[in-house]
């Protein structure tokens, strides 16, 4: 009896968990499968780069010490060179800001006008008809808090076949993002729905962050009910299994059985994408995790020549601290680039190369953490893979006890701190809901052809419980 009465506590349960998140689920799963295809617009490293310009260094008055000292930046780890259409511009990075200073007089490089930001967004000084920009602070596409260092930014419509929209930081007179007319319409159908994405909720990450975790954990209790009502239900006395149900219902319960699996570990997995630390470790840099690694070089030390020593064409030039020493790396295009010391090393070496050594990695890692063994370069098969913003460029992985630490061969970056419980979430999250298994992985077709006949079938099961949702609520109106 105690059991009867629990089961049917359970059905009621469930019943109204499916009314108020069917509709939820079947979102969520087609826009899963819309996600896999067209990802949410982001500017790749290779789209910055080829949109440089060659930097005229005839036009560079100041060394980049010149402009540490005039950016009056306390903790500076980065210094860019680029060329605007404006003339070259010096970004000074600290760990939390940037500052762009005109390359000529030190001036202030902040973009203040709409009619600048539309040239910029070209990087055409010399077209008369350069495109309308308007400034905002944020939009759909630009609301996380990744361009908050950028804001506010100019929005400039481009008028082409593609329907391109380029976004100007007025910080750094940059292009931080392109969309066109297909990723935003594809968008709104995978990322905007599938995240709950509106402007007006996400503008409050919070806010924002608060309701899917919910969301996520309720429809994840409601299919866990489905699933024990599902294997409770089933009549096994027979020579095949059968269901007391009929019609509508049957197929939902067929159904649930057949993708329980699947629905279960993807809802869990999908709440976990929202955990942002509270169950798990996030694996980011911490600003002091940074400093440490650039340590503290005498940004007034760089020799005044530097400027002398750079190739020709170059379309990027970036000074960067990594274990208290300054290093200079010559962007030429998007997979090549040369790397000095800015001074000559202990041995006297200062012939190029494209990237760090392990034995630098080594040393700045050990002001990190101690017992330091086993770095190596991280394969793109590895099962935690790490990747460098620039292609084909070495991740070295450096194992001290239980914490690993990636750090990008291309620039110093420390790239993110692997400890066991983020090694764990890699799987629990990235493994069961992105079905990123190495074994699959390595095997693209098929591994899109499982995510889109799983989330189908998820769909699908969802329709099932849209129907019998939608007859219980016209029963209820009765």
């Amino acid at each position: 009896m105690v059991k009867h009465s629990l089961l049917r506590s359970l059905i009621l349960l469930h019943r109204w968990f499916g009314v108020t998140f069917c509709l939820l689920f079947a979102m969520w799963f087609a826009s899963g499968i819309v996600m896999h295809f067209v990802q949410f617009p982001a500017l790749s490293e290779s789209e910055r780069v080829a949109g440089l310009l060659p930097i005229d260094l005839m036009r560079v008055v100041h060394s980049p010490a010149e402009a540490v000292a005039a950016s009056k930046t306390g903790d500076v780890m980065r210094i860019r060179l680029v060329e605007r259409s404006d003339g070259p511009v010096y970004l000074v990075s600290g760990s939390s800001a940037v500052k762009a200073l005109r390359a000529d007089d030190l001036g202030d490089g902040t973009v203040r006008s709409a009619q600048l930001a539309g040239i910029l967004a070209t990087n055409d000084a010399r077209d008369v008809d350069a495109p309308v920009a308007a400034e905002i602070f944020s939009d759909q596409w630009t609301v996380a808090q990744q361009y908050d260092q950028y804001r506010p930014l100019y929005h400039v419509a481009l008028e082409d076949r593609p329907g391109t929209e380029v976004y100007v930081s007025a910080t750094t007179g940059e292009v931080v993002l392109k969309t066109t007319r297909r990723q935003r319409w594809w968008n709104y159908a995978g990322s905007v729905a599938h995240w709950i994405y509106p402007t007006a909720l996400r503008s409050h990450p919070g806010l924002w962050a608060a309701l899917l975790w919910w969301l996520a954990l309720l429809a994840m209790i409601g299919a866990g009910l489905g699933a024990v009502i599902g294997t409770s239900r089933l009549d096994l006395t027979g020579r095949r299994p059968v269901s007391p149900y009929c019609g509508w219902h049957a197929w939902h319960h067929w159904l649930g059985l057949c993708c329980m699996v699947f629905v279960l570990t993807w809802i869990f997995s999908g709440w976990l994408s929202m955990d942002d630390g509270q169950i798990f470790s996030t694996g980011r840099p911490t600003t002091t995790q940074g400093r440490v690694i650039a340590g503290d070089p005498d940004w007034q030390n760089l020799p005044r020549d530097q400027l002398r020593r750079v190739f020709l064409g170059a379309k990027e030039v970036e000074w960067f601290a990594f274990n208290g020493r300054i290093y200079r790396r010559d962007r030429l295009n998007v997979a090549q680039q040369q790397m000095f010391l800015s001074e000559a090393d202990p041995r006297g070496e200062t012939s190029a190369r494209a990237f760090l050594r392990t034995d630098e990695v080594d040393a700045a890692v050990g002001r990190l953490a101690q017992m330091c063994v086993d770095t190596f370069v991280v394969e793109a098969s590895d099962d935690y893979p790490a990747a460098s913003t620039m292609p084909d460029a070495p991740v070295f992985r450096v194992k001290c006890g239980a914490d690993w630490f990636d750090i990008d061969g291309s620039n110093g970056a420390l790239i993110e701190q692997l400890d066991q419980s983020r090694r764990a979430y890699r799987w629990l999250y990235a493994g069961l809901h992105r079905l990123d298994f190495p074994i699959l992985t390595a095997r693209s077709a098929l591994r899109t052809g499982l995510i889109v006949v799983l989330c189908s079938c998820g769909f699908i099961f969802s329709l099932t419980g849209i129907a019998i949702a939608a007859r219980r609520l016209l029963s209820c109106l009765r």
